[in-house]
């Protein structure tokens, strides 16, 4: 694997960060996940937009453009091969003594990974399962995409795989919350329902443009707190994140669903699919 950091290009079995990174230390630092599509990223101005913003919030320096992270993620993919890749930009706080002492960081460590995108054809159904790890409360006023992953991680620890699974959080005052590495939607008649940012989700890039695609639909798209009982009387479900796009639940517990089948996952994924040929087309 080749990787990029602070503007080299680096294998990865080279990469080398120091222990006093308050990345390491105290976990701080931010990353977003996407994809390409013949070397371009959907949604990458959203993906930097939210990147910058939780950066901004704890004073940890950007020094490179969105042209500039633009140009290498073209660059890594040529280096590999030309194909399209996964990919995840980090950008860590950068090197301190042990200790809160810095009231910003200006030397953060940035790198940018790069691996195979996995054959998971478009359609490709999962189960969703109930996790008993509950979805934790952000330090922050939204969540943002950190290096503080222990609650992910922990809620992933209870599933098999996450190639045929995904887990469903529910916070601590019972309200569906979000999976381990996408945001979850559901169907019921003709409307759309998805938990609202105040139950501490990530506000995924993902999400947003679904919801966009939904109401050019004419469907009703309700934002709330909703319950485990209401997700499983759902007519049909999906999950959504960047490198997954859409993916269809054929179960939510112990309840079955129409899996790809679903008449609104088909028309919303469909819309999905569009814009992105629309972005390959320039």
């Amino acid at each position: 694997m080749i990787c990029w950091m602070n503007g080299e290009y680096i294998k990865a079995e080279d990469l080398r960060i120091s222990p006093f990174d308050h990345g390491f230390l105290y976990g701080a630092g931010f990353f977003e996940t996407f994809r390409t599509y013949e070397g371009h990223v959907f949604l990458f101005e959203e993906h930097m937009d939210r990147l910058r913003e939780a950066l901004d919030e704890y004073r940890i320096s950007m020094p490179y453009t969105d042209r500039e992270i633009a140009d290498i993620i073209r660059d890594l993919n040529k280096k590999s091969g030309g194909q399209d890749g996964y990919f995840r930009l980090n950008v860590s706080a950068g090197i301190h003594d042990i200790g809160l002492g810095p009231s910003e960081y200006t030397t953060p460590n940035i790198i940018l990974f790069r691996k195979e995108l996995a054959a998971a054809p478009r359609g490709t159904e999962k189960k969703a399962v109930w996790l008993d790890t509950e979805r934790n409360i952000p330090e922050s006023r939204i969540r943002h995409k950190s290096h503080n992953f222990l609650n992910n991680l922990r809620g992933r620890l209870e599933l098999p795989s996450l190639k045929n699974h995904e887990g469903l959080f529910v916070t601590g005052e019972g309200f569906v919350a979000e999976g381990v590495t996408s945001n979850v939607f559901w169907v019921k008649g003709s409307e759309l329902f998805t938990p609202s940012l105040k139950t501490g989700i990530l506000p995924g890039t993902t999400r947003a443009f679904i919801l966009k695609l939904a109401s050019s639909l004419g469907m009703v798209v309700q934002e709330g707190l909703f319950t485990k009982g209401e997700v499983e009387r759902a007519d049909e479900a999906f999950v959504t994140n960047a490198v997954q796009e859409l993916v269809p639940l054929s179960m939510v517990g112990e309840y079955m669903l129409p899996g790809s089948s679903g008449v609104y996952y088909q028309k919303l994924h469909k819309l999905y699919v569009q814009a992105i040929e629309r972005l390959k087309e320039g």
